[in-house]
């Protein structure tokens, strides 16, 4: 649904430029340059030749170390822009991670295919490696200490509507927008069953994905993956850090971060369309 109603959100997007408390350094993006460039973008877009980086490691996070290393995991339910949000608010509370530090990138993932080069890319005019298409759903990557995976589950299944036990932007359909997280060894995670608890306390059950699995909506159901066989695909720059039009915008100090992570490289261009 998203991919008809794209070009109304950047619109949109100019409108919601205003101050957040939460995060400190002044807004460098401008999204009326955005709006500005929107046609311009869609016609003339070319892809860059540079491969995506699959950003999470699934050789890094095959085991959980004595020290407790970082693991490479990720989640999904719905639109991933609120998601991004949600995990870099606890990212700051349960980490102590400053904006320099975060790690949540919004991307895709749990997919069987991918394009040409390694590109899984958002629905785009040129059909160029279309996330959808492949089978992947939107999710939100992290690096996370081994002791914190089931903290950071809990504030997952906080995620869902309370009342309808479903993605709070239930207009959002298809496969896309599954619930869906990924764990090093998927279900053989030493703190799968951790995990396990944390669901049905929250009235959910765990399924191990298979690839390109359908939508979960009504069903009070996650899919579970292995980030070795399905690793998680960074999404484009736009993507990173966006208000996501449900809630308050989030401040331009927020939406700037994703700016600060694209010159330090936490982010990376995809060679994907830049623009749908």
């Amino acid at each position: 649904m998203r991919i008809v109603f794209a070009a109304i959100y950047v619109i949109l997007a100019a409108f919601y430029a205003e101050e957040s408390e939460a995060w400190s350094p002044a807004s460098r993006r401008s999204w009326l340059n955005h709006v500005m460039r929107q046609g311009a973008a869609v016609i003339a877009t070319t892809t860059a030749t540079t491969t995506p980086t699959v950003l999470l490691n699934p050789s890094v996070a095959s085991a959980v170390e004595e020290n407790n290393a970082l693991e490479l995991v990720y989640f999904g339910v719905g639109c991933f822009w609120h998601i991004q949000h949600e995990f870099a608010v606890a990212e700051r509370d349960l980490l102590k991670r400053n904006k320099s530090q975060l790690t949540c990138k919004t991307g895709y993932a749990g997919g069987k295919q991918v394009g040409e080069e390694g590109k899984v890319c958002y629905h785009n005019f040129l059909q160029v490696a279309d996330y959808g298409r492949m089978g992947h759903g939107e999710v939100v990557g992290l690096e996370l200490p081994s002791d914190q995976i089931v903290k950071f589950a809990e504030v997952y299944f906080s995620l869902f509507d309370p009342n309808t036990k479903d993605r709070v932007d239930p207009m959002d359909r298809g496969g896309e927008y599954r619930s869906l997280m990924g764990l090093p060894g998927g279900t053989s995670h030493p703190l799968y069953p951790d995990i396990v608890q944390v669901a049905q306390s929250a009235g959910f059950t765990l399924k191990p994905g298979k690839g390109s699995d359908p939508d979960t909506l009504r069903q009070q159901l996650v899919y579970v993956y292995d980030t070795k066989e399905f690793p998680f695909y960074q999404a484009e720059v736009y993507h990173q850090f966006h208000n996501d039009f449900q809630s308050k915008p989030y401040g331009k100090e927020y939406n700037a971060i994703a700016d600060l992570a694209l010159e330090d490289g936490r982010i990376k261009p995809t060679g994907c369309p830049d623009r749908v």
